[in-house]
């Protein structure tokens, strides 16, 4: 079926050196202007292989129909879909990848920052990919395969069924979408627009990684108005709203209930923006759990501290406002696990053992199955994301392709 290693390498260097990060303060749709140049690009990639009804609307999601090759009975529509902006946590400007062929066990220190040492001793998942291709960037940015890998493996996949109309299969719904990364993005798509009975996105790390199980999440803003006063004259009258932003970080577990020291099922507060001056302030938190009573309780103790913090301070103002995001898709996905099934059955087709295990983050499925759409999680191979030690390997990638091939054969089995 074609060179599947080197269509992938080829398209994920490509896209990986288009910045296409999000940015949450933004109003605009998508959030940055930029990911519309690989949405684009993306588009004219879809009509050039042969996909049908390509669009990309004017929320910046790109969509289009790989059409059925059985037509003797009805078979459901699937979805496959995957995020092209990347991460705020570290620049995703003037990436370089590098591929390090035929990968020799040995630690790589990244060339433009030689303090980035990817090592298999800190990386177990690396140690067991001699003889692999690995895909970095250079150390002094993220490399995107979150989730841009995932892009790949989709157009990778759609090419291969379009130019092998003998593999038996329903119609297929591809779809790209814009920011993921900060949550926004999946609740401007048209639902009638994708018109899929189930999907998957491809966002996930290892392979044979199947995650039906994320995070529920929230999204708390804290503003803190002080009293101003020039800072000669403050004796009496200057109430810094910066010193009761520390004092609210400050009482907020350091020890328990943060991403640092939580693992497994185990729920976090996380502080991941501050800003402001003496006479305002902003904090921004994620709030994360696997329960509804596990979030709750994240809501109840910052709103506890906040308002403990407000009560040594009256003539501040401290409100805290929580935001529902994504709740976990567990809970739709355990009424109707066709989507889950088809994959195990799959990923077992190929050679690949499932691995199940609850995803401390969300995707855009965990929306998509929210709304109507149950929509797990497959892997890409992706590893160390948001960071400049991000990495995949080519050979995993193509264990993503060929899982989402025999995906469309069995579901139209």
């Amino acid at each position: 079926m074609g060179d599947i290693p080197a269509a992938l390498e080829s398209r994920l260097l490509r896209y990986v050196q288009i910045d296409t990060q999000s940015d949450e303060a933004s109003s605009t749709v998508p959030s940055t202007a930029k990911q519309l140049v690989l949405l684009q690009l993306l588009q004219q990639e879809l009509e050039t292989i042969g996909a049908h009804n390509v669009q990309l609307t004017p929320t910046g999601f790109v969509i289009a129909t790989i059409p059925a090759t059985v037509h003797d009975r009805e078979l459901p529509r699937i979805g496959l879909l995957a995020h092209v902006d990347t991460a705020a946590d570290f620049t995703g400007a003037g990436v370089k990848p590098i591929v390090h062929r035929n990968y020799d066990g040995k630690p790589i220190t990244l060339p433009d920052d030689p303090a980035q040492v990817l090592s298999p001793v800190d990386n177990p998942y690396l140690a067991g990919k001699i003889g692999d291709d690995i895909i970095t960037a250079s150390g002094t940015t993220l490399l995107g395969a979150d989730d841009k890998a995932g892009v790949a493996i989709i157009m990778t996949a759609a090419e291969q069924l379009l130019a092998h109309p003998e593999i038996p299969h329903g119609e297929i719904r591809i779809c790209f979408t814009p920011d993921e990364e900060i949550g926004t993005g999946i609740t401007r798509l048209d639902m009638d627009a994708l018109a899929v009975d189930f999907a998957y996105t491809l966002d996930g790390g290892q392979v044979g990684k199947l995650v039906y199980e994320t995070f529920s999440a929230d999204k708390a803003v804290v503003t803190i108005t002080g009293v101003a006063a020039h800072p000669g004259a403050a004796y009496g009258k200057l109430v810094n709203a910066l010193q009761l932003a520390a004092a609210i970080i400050d009482t907020l577990p350091r020890h328990t209930r943060t991403p640092e020291t939580t693992i497994g099922r185990q729920g976090f507060v996380h502080v991941y923006q501050m800003s402001g001056t003496a006479a305002r302030a902003e904090l921004s938190f994620i709030l994360r759990d696997f329960e509804l009573e596990g979030l709750a309780s994240h809501a109840a103790l910052l709103q506890t501290v906040c308002a403990a913090i407000q009560a040594t301070e009256p003539r501040a103002k401290i409100s805290c406002v929580i935001t529902p995001q994504y709740r976990n898709m567990r809970y739709w996905l355990d009424q109707d696990k066709r989507a889950v099934d088809f994959a195990v059955a799959a990923m077992r087709k190929v050679g690949i053992e499932p691995i199940f295990e609850p995803t401390r983050g969300g995707t855009d499925g965990s929306q998509l199955t929210e709304r109507g759409v149950p929509t797990p999680n497959l892997f890409t191979g992706m590893q160390n994301i948001h960071g400049p030690l991000e990495w995949i390997s080519v050979q995993d990638m193509a264990q993503a392709v060929n899982v989402c091939v025999e995906l469309a054969r069995t579901v139209a089995s």
